[in-house]
């Protein structure tokens, strides 16, 4: 779940870190003649253009283009009155409207003369993109790409220990509250401490004999919230340090 204001902190991550990340998949598309890497950017999969652009939809969808020698361009499904802000956020000049994702791609490829393009992990694109995207003129090679680097890690490190911080804090005061309140107070903390995106992967809140799971980003079940109330010993087994371990690791933070 996304939510508040996407800034872009040049202290934190400067510019440099996102150029020497598309030197390194320059270097691959040099290595496999390939002429540009497509990566694919939705509201709940925006690890990979974000790390190699600072790009983060708030909803909707998009293509990074990261061409082997000239700035990357983003296709973007949002609308043209929010391009200034993908600028002042990104690393992005050339921001080009989508809706078949497939045209305008296709249209960047015979003007530029490309014949052969990567996608990073094409097998998961979605159905709609990556079937036309096939169909058409273009070679395209599927590309395995690590998403990780030093700053990465810290950033990933940084937000553990908000995590564990607001958790320890929050799991003793949510004695006595509905497991939606509990889940309320949580999100709330989360955003006042500056985080952009909110992931808890899976929280189970106990209440009886039946599970009501809350969770805090879009996934394959529906949260339901029982408004029973909590107590001590529902929260011990809800909420863990593995729960929240788990997701810091495997997605953004």
């Amino acid at each position: 779940m996304k939510r508040g204001l996407i800034t872009w902190d040049k202290s934190e991550i400067p510019p440099a870190v996102f150029e020497r990340r598309l030197d390194g998949v320059r270097r691959v598309l040099i290595e496999r003649e390939l002429n540009a890497l497509v990566v694919y950017s939705d509201v709940c999969r925006s690890d990979q253009a974000r790390f190699f652009s600072n790009f983060m939809p708030y909803f909707n969808r998009a293509l990074l283009i990261i061409p082997r020698e000239l700035p990357p361009t983003l296709l973007c499904g949002l609308s043209p009155r929010v391009y200034g802000w993908i600028r002042s956020v990104t690393t992005i000049e050339d921001i080009r409207p989508a809706g078949n994702f497939a045209k305008p791609l296709f249209d960047i490829a015979a003007d530029r003369q490309w014949t052969n393009v990567g996608a990073l992990e094409l097998d998961r694109f979605p159905f709609d993109i990556h079937e036309p995207l096939a169909a058409g003129p273009l070679r395209l090679v599927n590309v395995e790409l690590p998403v990780e680097d030093e700053t990465e890690h810290a950033m990933r490190q940084k937000a553990a220990a908000l995590t564990a911080q607001i958790l320890e804090e929050e799991i003793p005061k949510g004695v006595g509250l509905t497991d939606h309140a509990f889940v309320g107070n949580l999100e709330r903390r989360f955003r006042r401490s500056g985080a952009g995106v909110v992931l808890i992967k899976k929280i189970i809140l106990l209440t009886s004999t039946t599970p009501a799971a809350a969770f805090l980003t879009a996934s394959r079940y529906r949260a339901r919230a029982s408004r029973r109330r909590l107590s001590p010993p529902q929260l011990r087994r809800g909420v863990s340090r593995e729960s929240y371990s788990h997701a810091i690791e495997s997605r953004e933070s």
